[in-house]
């Protein structure tokens, strides 16, 4: 066998086979998650990927798109985490998970909401800053027809303006849907501002000026932890009446809420049987709301980057975090924010 070896070694060297660098095994392909593009989307996201890195040893990286496409993505496990995914509302989704491509992990922000709101002022008025209500029986959805001149739109006067999602959200087509629904079309003009950031930019202007405005949001917020708002009532929740406001094409939507928020983390199934540890670890992501929404005003008036916001919660909340993780993991985070 030794000299076996001896006249192998002889014929590579001889060949130059020998002076082959030795081949380097491939790098540990990053986990891709989506990059969200409202605030809590983005600072879940940075938290959860502090974890996987720190706490796994496993790089990741993000990757942009719209809500739709996102999703798309994951189900082609293109991508394979959405930190935020408020599962059952796009058909894409519904279709995906109906498939197995899919999975909805978890229940990470309890009480959070979705709807139309206004300021508490416009309503109730504000004596500390002079403001007389301005629509003091608006309670819900069916009473904006007649006070669609408090919510005048400056480009077109004779109807109110609603402030929708941006295009590309699945919200966006939801409430395109309500305003048929609700026989507001011929009264309000659908406004979809350019970005998440443009729809935030316009709604805090208006407060800030004590000006009314009626638009779409959601909690977790930096808005709901930063000003008085209230939240207009709609037609109890109708699973079927849901599928027509869900639909683009549907040319009779029917008048509902929308389906009662839970907000989970999506993974690609493959992802799911690949990291069965880190699956885990996302069943048991549990973000407290008031902590949350704080923490979202904070990054949102400091202008903090998403990854400088999610240390800074993290080392502001320990107790939050460690509990989903086993020690040994919380321990090799906890290391690498000091």
């Amino acid at each position: 066998m030794k000299g076996f070896r001896g006249l192998l070694a002889a014929v590579l060297a001889t060949c130059g086979l020998l002076a082959l660098p030795v081949p380097v095994l491939a790098a540990q392909a990053p986990i891709h998650f989506a990059d969200l593009n409202w605030e809590s989307g983005s600072l879940i996201t940075d938290i959860l990927r502090i974890i996987v890195e720190k706490g796994y040893g496993l790089p990741t990286d993000t990757l942009p798109g719209t809500t739709i496409t996102l999703e798309t993505a994951l189900a082609n496990n293109d991508i394979q985490v959405i930190g935020e995914e408020w599962a059952g509302r796009s058909p894409v989704w519904v279709k995906a998970e109906a498939e197995g491509k899919v999975a909805s992990l978890g229940d990470t922000v309890k009480g959070a909401t979705e709807g139309w709101w206004v300021p508490e002022y416009v309503i109730k008025g504000d004596s500390a800053k002079g403001i007389k209500p301005m629509a003091p029986d608006l309670r819900g959805v069916s009473d904006l027809p007649k006070y669609k001149d408090v919510f005048k739109d400056p480009e077109a006067p004779n109807k109110g303006r609603f402030l929708n999602s941006p295009i590309g959200w699945t919200s966006e087509v939801v409430n395109k849907q309500k305003l048929k629904a609700y026989g507001l079309d011929d009264s309000y003009v659908n406004f979809r501002s350019g970005s998440g950031a443009a729809l935030d930019a316009e709604i805090s202007s208006s407060i800030r000026r004590g000006k009314p405005v009626l638009f779409y949001y959601w909690s977790p917020t930096p808005l709901l932890g930063r000003f008085k708002l209230i939240q207009l009532e709609e037609p109890p929740f109708d699973a079927e009446a849901w599928k027509t406001l869900t639909d683009a094409d549907n040319p009779n939507p029917k008048p509902t809420r929308s389906l009662p928020s839970k907000l989970s983390i999506g993974v690609s199934s493959p992802f799911q049987k690949q990291y069965p540890q880190i699956a885990e670890f996302f069943t048991k992501v549990d973000f407290p709301i008031d902590p949350l929404n704080k923490a979202l005003a904070e990054m949102s008036e400091k202008h903090t980057a998403p990854r400088q916001a999610a240390e800074d919660f993290m080392k502001k909340h320990p107790d939050v975090w460690k509990a989903w993780v086993p020690k040994d993991v919380a321990d090799k985070v906890a290391a690498e924010l000091k």
